[in-house]
């Protein structure tokens, strides 16, 4: 029997109760949750194959509205105001959500075989050599696109930008992308020649496609990262992607134009 993984349900549940926080739950969130655990009790349906499938199935619509923000009963307070971190970038702002962590929460809960736990000090090795030519390639092809350029700051936000970042945004993208599509994937595929590599390979693209309302060069880009977050969770396991995905962004917020560059 699997153990549940505490460590990031906690951490998870402190994202939480901050998003609370600063916003609020209608009663129709209710109608999500319940769905949700509609879902979960299926997939564990360890003899009903068709069981599972329609609880996977009820998920992955859950979880685009819930990533989408479509589902009704969730007021998402915003934490940061429009601002330019630096004068040549364009405005940004930050919601809290309440509604996107929930994808996390199933999935630690339902599936904590997305974790794909590894030794700390192999875990370590894989996220410092992921993250350096993960930075190198995404950052440094922003770089030469024109969307970002150097710009060292900390502005006053900055540290709930971070807590948001890690427990809210990376931590439920990670768990979704690399522990439940790649390693799902890497499970169905298991008997094919390259079944991990065209995993890891379909889960990347995904990724990167959900940023195409930023236009193709973040496409591109966020693929390009998917991959490096997708060979840390390969042999790092979940702590490895989470760590790359965060690094990477705190790189990008810390030392270049956030979000990108106006114009």
């Amino acid at each position: 029997m699997l153990t549940l993984p505490w460590l990031y349900l906690a951490l998870l549940s402190i994202g939480y109760v901050m998003a609370l926080v600063y916003g609020q739950l209608g009663a129709l969130a209710l109608v999500s949750v319940a769905l949700l655990l509609v879902a979960g009790y299926a997939v564990r349906q360890q003899h009903t194959p068709w069981a599972r499938y329609l609880g996977h199935g009820l998920f992955i619509v859950l979880a685009l509205g819930l990533a989408m923000h479509w589902l009704p009963g969730f007021y998402n307070g915003r934490g940061i105001d429009p601002q330019r971190f630096t004068p040549d970038a364009v405005p940004f702002s930050m919601y809290l959500n309440q509604d996107k962590p929930l994808i996390g929460f199933w999935l630690l809960l339902a599936c904590p075989w997305i974790v794909a736990r590894r030794a700390l000090r192999l875990s370590i090795c894989v996220t410092a050599l992921a993250l350096t030519l993960t930075a190198i390639a995404a950052l440094g092809g922003a770089a030469l696109l024109g969307i970002i350029s150097w710009a060292p700051k900390w502005p006053d936000p900055a540290w709930l930008w971070v807590l948001n970042n890690l427990l809210l945004v990376t931590l439920v993208e990670e768990a979704l992308f690399r522990g439940y599509i790649q390693g799902g994937l890497s499970r169905r595929f298991k008997h094919l020649p390259y079944g991990d590599n065209l995993a890891l390979l379909l889960a990347s693209l995904l990724f990167g496609l959900v940023h195409l309302g930023a236009g193709w060069h973040w496409v591109l880009l966020a693929s390009i990262a998917g991959v490096g977050y997708g060979l840390a969770y390969r042999f790092g396991g979940l702590g490895a992607a989470i760590a790359t995905h965060f690094g990477l962004n705190l790189l990008h917020f810390g030392l270049f134009t956030y979000p990108m560059l106006a114009g």
